[in-house]
């Protein structure tokens, strides 16, 4: 392990630190969240590029556990969210909706980091990520209504879009420059030196100008932060340990259950935040939760796959 993946963690709350002080700045607050979907982009491009994509349609054929991430995320993971919404925010009903909002949403982005930083099976995570996206976009309505007796009218174009730079872009931009590139093995030697070496250094860039460009509110709306705090942490706790115990129960290897675990607990907020500023404008604490989480969310998934690194280096020794 090199020294920089034994200070990822430490590096990440840097990066945290950072933003929330930068972002006092007027400049660097403002213009900061224009920078996050590029950072994305490149990053995923560089880990797309290193991961073989042409093997996963094959992982498709794991249907075991599809059903059991699908089972967690889309059945279990609503019910928790609707009963710790009820424990801890009945008297804010606009911070439950934006909480529940943020965990039936499954990541389709930061977890494929953190899931390759925990050495998981990061081809049989991204296989799933359109599953997740297509079921949360359509399921997101009828959670709404089911849970809180609202229903989400929401602009598709604008998820389309979304779905479009963050995912499809560097997909299949690094399945273009793997078949073009293929013969000249100098210049895929470079973009791989480029975006493939340098996944976790975007990474850290693409969070400290995600916390710059929310520093303000943070600041501003400290108790927020902190009624969110508990049911978030509850949340990654209990799921945690659900993840853990399916994937037990399902005898999945190693490789397998870190990525039903990264799987079941990152949530796409960036997602659940488009459809809540169209679906609720004159409602700011909703799209407050949804900025919230991630400012708990990242340090979580950077301690758990840790985590995860360290069991698995245990049980290879």
């Amino acid at each position: 392990m090199t020294l920089l993946e034994k200070l990822e963690t430490v590096l990440i709350i840097l990066a945290m630190a950072l933003g929330l002080i930068l972002g006092q700045v007027d400049f660097i607050g403002q213009w900061s969240g224009h920078l996050i979907s590029p950072l994305l982009v490149a990053m995923l491009f560089g880990l797309f590029l290193k991961t073989p994509l042409k093997e996963i349609w094959k992982c498709f054929k794991n249907l075991k556990f599809a059903l059991t991430s699908l089972g967690i995320n889309f059945i279990w993971v609503p019910v928790l969210g609707y009963f710790l919404g009820e424990l801890f925010l009945s008297s804010s009903p606009d911070l439950k909706i934006g909480f529940l909002m943020l965990l039936v949403t499954p990541c389709t982005d930061w977890y494929l980091i953190f899931t390759a930083m925990a050495k998981g099976n990061v081809t049989l995570s991204t296989s799933l990520l359109p599953m997740n996206l297509i079921l949360q976009i359509l399921l997101l309505p009828v959670y709404l209504l089911i849970f809180v007796g609202l229903s989400s009218q929401t602009r598709i174009g604008t998820l389309l879009a979304s779905v479009f730079w963050i995912l499809i872009l560097p997909m299949g931009t690094s399945l273009l420059a793997k078949r073009f590139l293929k013969e000249n093995n100098l210049f895929r030697l470079g973009l791989e030196k480029i975006f493939a070496d340098n996944v976790f250094k975007l990474l850290w860039l693409a969070i400290l100008f995600m916390f710059a460009s929310e520093a303000s509110q943070l600041w501003a709306n400290l108790t927020q932060f902190k009624a969110l705090f508990t049911p978030v942490i509850l949340f990654f706790l209990i799921n945690f340990f659900v993840g853990r115990l399916a994937a037990y129960w399902a005898k999945f290897s190693r490789e397998d259950a870190v990525s039903l675990t990264m799987t079941t607990l990152a949530r796409n907020s960036p997602v659940a935040l488009a459809l809540a500023v169209v679906a609720f404008p004159h409602q700011p604490l909703i799209a407050l939760a949804l900025v919230i989480g991630p400012l708990i969310e990242i340090p979580v998934l950077a301690l758990i796959a840790k985590i995860l690194l360290f069991w698995g280096r245990d049980k290879r020794s």
